[in-house]
């Protein structure tokens, strides 16, 4: 049986460290809670970068979906739309990766 993993990255808006990094607080709380609250999201990770290179993003999500499916519905969720709401302004670039593994 396959997977779908979704993997997305984002730069955070923050006009001092300080503002960055409860900005990055919020977003990792915010998604950590849509856990076992969406139908087939098998998996969540937030990390947060510890490497602070100039070229990487700030954060990535990484989740596991059982279907192709499952990863469309997740789009349109309730719970999914209410933190893409909450986080609204906070994202200053967006990056993604959808692939299917056996």
């Amino acid at each position: 049986m396959s997977m779908i993993k979704h993997i997305v990255m984002w730069n955070i808006r923050g006009a001092t460290a300080a503002e960055k990094d409860a900005n990055l607080r919020r977003l990792k709380s915010a998604f950590e809670g849509m856990r076992d609250r969406i139908p087939g999201l098998l998996r969540l990770e937030i990390g947060v970068d510890e490497s602070r290179v100039d070229y990487a993003c700030d954060v990535v999500l990484y989740s596991e979906f059982a279907t192709r499916q499952a990863l469309s519905d997740y789009a349109d969720h309730p719970e999914h739309l209410r933190v893409r709401r909450e986080l609204e302004g906070l994202r200053i670039a967006r990056h993604q990766v959808d692939f299917e593994t056996p």
